[in-house]
C-alpha cells in the first residue's frame, strides 16, 4: 500500500516538474529532447522494459574463465548504442546555465513534494480509516487463506509425537 501511495506522488511531482521545466526552463527542456530523441532512435535497448524484478540486474552472466562469450547482450547494446551520435558538446557557460537550471527544478520537485505531503497529511485521520476498513480485512483474509493452503514442512499428519 504504501509503495502505491509513494509512486503515485512521485507521478505527481514528476509531471509538475516536467510541466514547470517545459515553461520556464529552456535549456533544460532542450537537452531532454535531445536525449529523449536519441533514446528513441536506439535500436535495441535490452534493460528497458524489463518487469520490476529484473531491473537494474547485470544483462550477461558473470564470465566462466576459459570460456569466452560469443557475444554479449551488453556488448550488442553498445554496438547499437555507437551508431547514435553523441550529445553536441557544453561550452563552460552553458554547463554553469544547465547546472542553474537542474538546481530550479530540484528545488521545484521539492516544493511541490512539500505540498503534496501536507495535502496528504489533512487525510491521514481517513486514510487511516480507509486502510483499516478495507486493506486490513483484505490481507487478514490473504493470510488466513495462506496459512490453511500451506503444509506444514514436519507434519506427517500423525499429530504430535508421544501425545
Amino acid at each position: 500500500m504504501q509503495h502505491g501511495l509513494s509512486t503515485r506522488i512521485k507521478t505527481i511531482v514528476d509531471t509538475s516538474v516536467a510541466q514547470y521545466t517545459a515553461r520556464n526552463l529552456p535549456m533544460l527542456q532542450a537537452e531532454l529532447d535531445h536525449q529523449a530523441d536519441r533514446n528513441r532512435s536506439r535500436t535495441y535497448r535490452p534493460a528497458e522494459g524489463l518487469e520490476p524484478e529484473f531491473e537494474g540486474l547485470p544483462m550477461d552472466p558473470d564470465p566462466v574463465p576459459g570460456a569466452p562469450f560469443l557475444f554479449t547482450i551488453a556488448g550488442l547494446a553498445d554496438e547499437a548504442d555507437a551508431a547514435v551520435p553523441a550529445l553536441p558538446p557544453l561550452t563552460e557557460d552553458a554547463k554553469a546555465a544547465l547546472r542553474q537550471e537542474v538546481r530550479l527544478a530540484d528545488e521545484y520537485a521539492s516544493m511541490v513534494g512539500r505540498e503534496t505531503c501536507t495535502i496528504l497529511l489533512r487525510h491521514r485521520l481517513r486514510i487511516q480509516t480507509a486502510v483499516a476498513q478495507y486493506v486490513e480485512p483484505q490481507i487478514a483474509a490473504m493470510l488466513e487463506e495462506l496459512t490453511r493452503s500451506l503444509d506444514a514442512p514436519f507434519d506427517t499428519g500423525e499429530g504430535l509425537p508421544g501425545v
